[in-house]
C-alpha cells in the first residue's frame, strides 16, 4: 500500500472556525509543511508566531470585492487538481508556476447560523461562501494526491496519520475525508437552497435536497436488524435534535421519533396558560393531560392509559419539578424530555440509571412554518408543517344545541390532542384531559370503538364502575363519513363532538347528533396524520 502514501509539503488553510486551529498549525510546520492561507486565518496564525504565505503572494493578486474574491484563481485550483502522476498535468504546474497543493483545510462561513439567529437577507447572502466550497471539491475530487478536511474534530486523524507514515497520508484517510466533504458542500448548498425556497414562499421548487449533521450513530433502527444513524438539520426547532441530554442510555431510533411527536404534542399547550403531559408509545399519546401543576397532569394523562403509558415517553411543557418527577419514575419510563428541569428533580431522575433526561430549554411553536419529510420508494414526499392552532379556528355550530362553556373547553383540548395522533383518529376528553384514544385505524367506527374500549380498560384498572368516556366530548382528526361513528361514540357517552366536517352526508351526521341531544361543531380544518 505504500504507493497509496501521499506526502504533504503545502497546505491551504481557510476557517472560519478556529477551534484548535494554532496546535493543528504547529504541528504541520513540525513536519515540515508549508502554510498558506487567507485573511483573519493568516493573521491567527501569524499573531502565534507561524510562518504563513499569504494566498495573494500566490495568485499575484489581491484579496478584492469585500472578500468575495481571493481564492478562485488558477493559481490555487491548478494546484489542488493537478494529478501527480500525469507528467502533462506536472508540466502545466512548473509552465505556470503554479505550486502544488497537497491539504486544505476549510470550513465554511456559518450561513446556517445566520438563518437560525434571523439574520437579514442581505446578511444571509453575504454568509454564502462561495471560495471554500470551490477548494473543498477541488481537493476532494483529487483525493488521489490531495487530502481534505472541513471541521477541527479532523484534525487529530490527519496528524496521527503524518506521525505514522513520515509526514505522508493514506488513500484510505483521504478518500474517508473527501467523502465527508462532499457531504458537507451538500448539506451547506441545501441550507441555502431550502432558505432561498423559502424566501421566495416556493412551496414546490424544481429541486429539493435536505442535508444534516451526524449527532450520533444508532445501535440500529426500527428493528435490530435494521441500521440506523441520527441528523440535526439547519432547522432551529426545538426537540430531541437539539436537547441537551442529562443522563440515561444512548437513545434509540425508536426513542428519538417518540420523543419527537411526544415534545411536539404537549407543545400545544401555553405553558403560561397550564401545566401539560403527553405519554407517547408508539408515536401515538396515550394519554394527555392539562392541569394546576405537572405532577397533576402527568397522573390525569397516566390515567387515561396506564397499561400502554409503560415503557413510554413523557413530555412536558414546564420544567420538570421533584413532584412530577417522583411520579413519573413510579412506572418504567423511557426518556422524560422538558424545557429544563429543576437540580432535586434532576437528582430523583438520576436514581433510574437507564431514563434518559432530555432538557430542549424551550418548546416549539406549533404555529411556526416548517417541513415534513417522507421517504418513498424513489422519491421524497415534502409538505408543509401542520401548524394550524384549534385557538386560532372559527368554530361553527351545526347543531340545534351549542355546547357548554365546559364542553367547548374539552373540545378544543381534545382536537390539539386529535392533530398528534395517527390517522384515522379518535379521541375522547373530559375535564382537561383525555380519557380514551383510538389510532391509526382504517376504519374511523373501529377508532370510536377502540377508544371506548380502552377507556372501559381504564376505568376497570382503576376500580371505577362507569366508563371513563361518559359525559365526555369526542374530536375526530376528519369527518365522519355516515353517523355510525358518531352514534358509537354517542352510545360511549359523549355529549359534544368536534370534527372538520365536509363530507357529503353531514347532514345526517348533523340530524343523528340532534336526534341525541349531541352537541356538534365543525372546525373546518382536518388533521390526518400518517
Amino acid at each position: 500500500m505504500a504507493e497509496y502514501l501521499r506526502p504533504i509539503s503545502r497546505a491551504l488553510i481557510s476557517v472560519f472556525d478556529k477551534a484548535g486551529l494554532i496546535e493543528f498549525a504547529r504541528r504541520l510546520d513540525g513536519f515540515g509543511v508549508e502554510l498558506v492561507s487567507t485573511g483573519g486565518t493568516s493573521r491567527a496564525l501569524t499573531e502565534a508566531g507561524l510562518k504563513v504565505r499569504d494566498v495573494s503572494d500566490v495568485t499575484g493578486f489581491p484579496e478584492m470585492m469585500d472578500g468575495r474574491v481571493k481564492t478562485l484563481h488558477p493559481k490555487i485550483h491548478g494546484g489542488l487538481l493537478a494529478i501527480r502522476q500525469k507528467a502533462e498535468h506536472i508540466r502545466t504546474l512548473q509552465d505556470h508556476g503554479i505550486p502544488a497543493i497537497d491539504l486544505v483545510v476549510v470550513n465554511l462561513y456559518p450561513f446556517e447560523a445566520a438563518v437560525a439567529k434571523g439574520a437579514s437577507f442581505d446578511d444571509c447572502i453575504e454568509n454564502i461562501d462561495i471560495g471554500g466550497p470551490a477548494m473543498i471539491r477541488s481537493a476532494a475530487k483529487n483525493h488521489a494526491d490531495v487530502a481534505v478536511i472541513v471541521e477541527p474534530e479532523d484534525y487529530a486523524a490527519l496528524i496521527a496519520e503524518l506521525s505514522a507514515h513520515q509526514g505522508m497520508t493514506s488513500h484510505a484517510l483521504r478518500r474517508r475525508l473527501a467523502a465527508k466533504a462532499f457531504a458537507r458542500t451538500a448539506a451547506y448548498d441545501a441550507a441555502i437552497s431550502n432558505w432561498f425556497a423559502g424566501e421566495l414562499n416556493d412551496p414546490a421548487p424544481h429541486f429539493r435536497a435536505f442535508g444534516g449533521r451526524l449527532v450520533q450513530a444508532l445501535r440500529y433502527g426500527e428493528n435490530p436488524h435494521q441500521s440506523a444513524a441520527f441528523y440535526r438539520t439547519p432547522e432551529a426547532r426545538p426537540g430531541a435534535a437539539a436537547s441537551r441530554q442529562v443522563q440515561g442510555k444512548q437513545l434509540s431510533y425508536n426513542n428519538i421519533n417518540d420523543t419527537d411527536a411526544a415534545y411536539e404534542c404537549v407543545a400545544e399547550f401555553d405553558p403560561v396558560r397550564t401545566a401539560a403531559c403527553a405519554i407517547i408509545k408508539h408515536a401515538n399519546p396515550c394519554g394527555v393531560a392539562e392541569a394546576a401543576s405537572l405532577v397533576e397532569a402527568y397522573r390525569k394523562a397516566l390515567a387515561c392509559d396506564p397499561v400502554s403509558a409503560f415503557g413510554g415517553i413523557v413530555a412536558l411543557n414546564r420544567p420538570l419539578d421533584a413532584d412530577a418527577a417522583r411520579a413519573i419514575t413510579e412506572i418504567f419510563t423511557e426518556v422524560i424530555i422538558a424545557p429544563d428541569a429543576s437540580p432535586e428533580a434532576i437528582a430523583i431522575v438520576g436514581a433510574k440509571k437507564s431514563l434518559r433526561l432530555l432538557l430542549a430549554g424551550r418548546l416549539p411553536d406549533p404555529r411556526a412554518a416548517g417541513l415534513t419529510v417522507k421517504s418513498v420508494a424513489g422519491g421524497l414526499l415534502v409538505q408543509s408543517r401542520d401548524n394550524a392552532v384549534v385557538d386560532e379556528m372559527q368554530l361553527t355550530t351545526v347543531t340545534r344545541r351549542a355546547p357548554t362553556a365546559a364542553e367547548l373547553s374539552d373540545l378544543r383540548f381534545a382536537f390539539r390532542v386529535a392533530k398528534h395522533v395517527k390517522s384515522n383518529t379518535i379521541v375522547y376528553a373530559k375535564d382537561g384531559a383525555t380519557v380514551g384514544i383510538g389510532a391509526g385505524q382504517m376504519s374511523r367506527v373501529d377508532a370510536a370503538r377502540i377508544a371506548a374500549r380502552k377507556a372501559m380498560d381504564a376505568a376497570n384498572q382503576a376500580g371505577l364502575h362507569a366508563p371513563l368516556t361518559k359525559g365526555s366530548v369526542v374530536a375526530s382528526d376528519a369527518f365522519f363519513p355516515f353517523a355510525d361513528g358518531l352514534l358509537v361514540a354517542i352510545e360511549a357517552g359523549a355529549t359534544a363532538v368536534i370534527q372538520p366536517g365536509g363530507s357529503v352526508r353531514d347532514d345526517e351526521v348533523i340530524k343523528a347528533a340532534d336526534d341525541h341531544g349531541v352537541a356538534m361543531v365543525f372546525a373546518g380544518t382536518r388533521h390526518f396524520r400518517h
